[in-house]
């Protein structure tokens, strides 16, 4: 792999920000696949973009009277420019959230506009507190063919009440997060930028082909939790083409947390990230975990960027998790200023309560890294297994870390692991024995989502 400049990572950035303006929805784009038979506007339902008035009550009009349409040829609403205030909404099948440019979607900052839900059954709890939590900005259960696209509008989570709450312990449920689908299929979220997320950003739970491209996610390098985008017990997912600064991970592989996830069983899997941008200085670009207790495998990454950021692909589980994390393949990293390229963690020790089974060991194991240069690092790997239950089958080759000024003596720390390596600098531990070929990485191509994303103009 070629060494990228700090030149280079800038017009990749460039790029990537370039991909998430909107072009595949210009108004002088022809209709496509995917486009809707009905359009309206949410004017037409009363809604008003000032910025003041709320908009909750024409959202739920707007969607619901666009629900009937979903027989005949599907549905869209088109958010003009403005600024769209409303409380939490909920999508239906067979149909397209259309943001034009300059249109802006703002979350109430009213907490009593936010009722509670159940928690997810594959947590038993809010993630936060114990209990219900309280409901997603933009929800839907158990639908098909949703669309959230546009010209690069805006929908802002106006998150700094919340995490000014959450630090001060004052809310007693778990936040909510900008956008939360269960139990659906076929979805695409492209060309939209998300800002200041109460919590996690984009939340695909129970999902299968979901395509994540060309968007933009945004929240202070302060914030709690904002994680970027976290597919959970979900497959066929496809992340591309996108930006994101974090508070949090820039991406999180789950499926459940301890013995709930355990019963309710369910993988994530067959899930492809690649061409992403991260900038997140305290946590991970890709993250496996830590609530992985439904099982992570078959996780591609191929040709992402990171910045300033802690770690680049790191596991994280521990005991009383279960589940396992396998066959993960990463080919093609870029990283710039790290405070560690490998990262991986069996210590975790967050529970949903007391009724944890100790005896409830993960396996983690067939985990490769290929092509990866990194340069002004912290430590190379810190990679941390579980007694008796160490991390396996861990391959890494042509992979280069070059030094930060202020790089620890000691670059490698490998405790409960066994792999090899080949062509890795600095010298890896002893634990990553010789290794006489590269890295696996599946040769059959994943198949997710439409070859083209829509390109209809409203």
């Amino acid at each position: 792999m070629a060494k990228k400049t700090i030149l280079q990572v800038v017009c990749a950035v460039a790029l990537v920000a370039l991909c998430a303006c909107g072009v595949a929805a210009s108004p002088s784009s022809p209709a496509g696949a995917g486009c809707r038979k009905h359009v309206a506007r949410i004017t037409e339902y009363g809604g008003v973009g000032d910025g003041r008035r709320s908009n909750t009550a024409a959202f739920a009009k707007a969607v619901a009277d666009l629900s009937l349409r979903a027989g005949d040829g599907g549905a869209a609403l088109v958010v003009p420019k403005g600024k769209w205030l409303t409380g939490p909404f909920n999508l239906t099948s067979h149909f397209t959230l259309f943001l034009d440019h300059g249109a802006e979607i703002l979350a109430s900052q009213n907490l009593e506009d936010w009722p509670l839900i159940a928690p997810l059954p594959s947590y038993g709890r809010g993630r936060d507190e114990p209990g219900p939590r309280y409901s997603n900005f933009i929800a839907g259960s158990n639908l098909t063919d949703v669309i959230i696209t546009g010209r690069n509008g805006t929908i802002n989570g106006q998150g700094q009440v919340w995490w000014d709450k959450f630090h001060a312990k004052e809310l007693t449920y778990t936040r909510g997060y900008l956008l939360e689908l269960l139990y659906s299929n076929n979805i695409i979220i492209s060309n939209v930028t998300f800002v200041d997320s109460p919590s996690w950003n984009l939340h695909p739970t129970y999902c299968t082909n979901v395509t994540i491209s060309g968007i933009t996610i945004l929240a202070p390098l302060n914030s709690p939790n904002t994680d970027g985008i976290d597919p959970d017990s979900s497959s066929h997912v496809k992340i591309e083409d996108s930006y994101i600064v974090s508070g949090d991970d820039c991406i999180a592989v789950k499926s459940g947390w301890d013995q709930y996830g355990i019963k309710f069983n369910m993988p994530s899997q067959h899930i492809l990230i690649r061409r992403l941008t991260c900038i997140s200085p305290t946590s991970a670009m890709i993250a496996l975990g830590s609530e992985m207790s439904g099982g992570i495998r078959d996780v591609r990454a191929v040709d992402n960027v990171a910045i300033d950021t802690e770690s680049a692909v790191r596991i994280k589980s521990g005991v009383g998790r279960g589940g396992y994390v396998k066959d993960v393949f990463v080919r093609g990293l870029s990283l710039h200023t790290m405070k560690w390229v490998f990262w991986m963690t069996g210590n975790y020790g967050q529970h949903p309560d007391n009724s944890s089974d100790p005896n409830a060991l993960p396996e983690v194991t067939g985990i490769n890294y290929s092509d990866v240069f990194a340069e002004n690092v912290t430590m190379a790997g810190r990679m941390e297994g579980i007694p008796n239950d160490p991390y396996t089958g861990i391959c890494m080759s042509n992979v280069t870390a070059q030094l930060a000024p202020d790089a620890k003596k000691l670059q490698w720390n490998c405790t409960d692991v066994k792999g090899v390596a080949s062509d890795v600098s600095p010298v890896p531990c002893p634990e990553l024995g010789a290794a006489g070929k590269p890295c696996a990485f599946p040769e059959e191509e994943l198949v997710i989502g439409p070859p083209e994303l829509p390109t209809c103009s409203y």
